[in-house]
């Protein structure tokens, strides 16, 4: 990776690590924002429905006519620029049908992640550590802004309106690095203008590797919400679950290059394998065994369970794209995005049974994924 290219990564690193110092800050307070306004269970299931379904539409969008028109940085712009202005306007809630619509509009603001995640990859021929670094930015932005809500909400209990104006402000930094990337020319495919047609630029191994990840976000939907809400009816204590969900961060942002340099050395597929095998000895462990150490380790287990699979699988998406990268990604994000509504709710499902059952059902899921990665290739077919 040349100097400049690695320098440009870390700029869009930047954007995205202050970016996420303000969603980190917003996120864990919104259930508890729409329940002060009057909103019930059904008000935060939609909107965490809302949150992923829409993610991964605009994702897809986003892709498909970064491909279509030959540009990366106006969506990048743009996607970052509609995430400040939804959250500084989240301060002026006054009901929690507001605060949907306002969620809702932020997620335009996903327009911008295969574009990013393209203009990555172009930046350098090592993808795993390109996109290492960036991950690690990213994430680093997760600890900084959990550690932040942290302070403001439960130490000086600052009101709802004044942190969501704190982190908007935050957020709006994640823009100024933009100004300093020069988007690089790439060879792309020529697009049809036809989102149905252009589709068919993914080759057979791609979608297979693309319905494996599926296959696994069944089981890796986001268990970190379950980890954090069993660590509150360990200790009974709010602040213990968001420490070791900061503990999860650290750890993934501490492992995401290394992992992301030894997938460029010894391929995506082994370090994807190792990521998924480690996911499903945390499922069987915790089936088993439930006490608070446990608990604690399987936070850090999570962290490098995470630092294997999030970068890695973008990076290996890219491997197999013939072209039309911005699409794939966005097909990608959406897939995994849209498994992950009923991934949540099947969970969430078996935990009202038992914890025991959850864990043997993601353990269950994770041997699936395991098996059916074995049949991935490395090559395009």
């Amino acid at each position: 990776m040349i100097k400049k290219s690695k320098k440009d990564i870390i700029k869009l690193g930047t954007a995205s690590m202050f970016n996420d110092v303000g969603s980190e800050m917003i996120t864990p307070l919104l259930p508890l924002l729409i329940n002060s306004l009057g909103g019930g269970g059904v008000a935060v299931g939609a909107l965490s429905g809302l949150r992923e379904g829409l993610a991964s539409l605009f994702r897809l969008f986003g892709g498909w006519i970064s491909d279509k028109t030959g540009k990366k940085m106006p969506f990048v712009f743009f996607g970052y620029f509609f995430s400040v202005l939804a959250r500084l306007l989240l301060s002026l809630a006054t009901s929690w049908q507001y605060i949907i619509a306002l969620v809702s509009f932020e997620r335009f603001g996903k327009i911008r992640d295969a574009p990013r995640d393209v203009m990555i990859s172009d930046l350098t021929k090592r993808r795993g550590e390109g996109f290492g670094i960036h991950q690690m930015m990213d994430t680093t932005g997760s600890v900084i802004g959990s550690i932040l809500v942290l302070i403001l909400f439960w130490k000086l209990q600052l009101s709802f309106t004044t942190i969501i104006i704190i982190a908007g402000f935050l957020s709006a930094f994640s823009i100024l690095p933009l100004f300093f990337v020069k988007e690089s020319k790439s060879k792309s495919k020529k697009m049809s203008g036809n989102f149905f047609k252009d589709i068919k630029c993914l080759n057979h191994n791609l979608k297979y590797l693309i319905l494996v990840t599926s296959i696994f976000t069944l089981a890796n939907f986001g268990l970190y919400m379950f980890l954090v809400l069993m660590a509150k009816q360990m200790t009974g204590s709010v602040s213990i679950g968001l420490l070791l969900y900061v503990l999860f961060n650290i750890v993934w942002a501490i492992f995401a290059i290394p992992f992301g340099d030894l997938s460029d050395k010894i391929g995506r597929k082994t370090v994807l394998m190792l990521g998924y095998c480690l996911f499903l000895i945390i499922n069987v462990f915790m089936a088993l065994y439930q006490n608070f150490i446990m608990l604690v380790i399987t936070f850090i287990l999570y962290g490098l369970v995470y630092a294997c699979t999030q970068s890695n699988q973008r990076a290996y998406i890219l491997d197999l794209s013939k072209g039309c990268k911005g699409t794939s990604l966005g097909i990608y994000y959406m897939v995994n995005g849209l498994v992950s509504i009923p991934a949540g709710i099947i969970a969430g499902f078996f935990w009202n049974i038992s914890v025991h059952a959850m864990f043997i059902y993601l353990g269950f899921m994770s041997v699936s994924a395991i098996i059916f990665l074995i049949f991935t290739k490395e090559k395009i077919k």
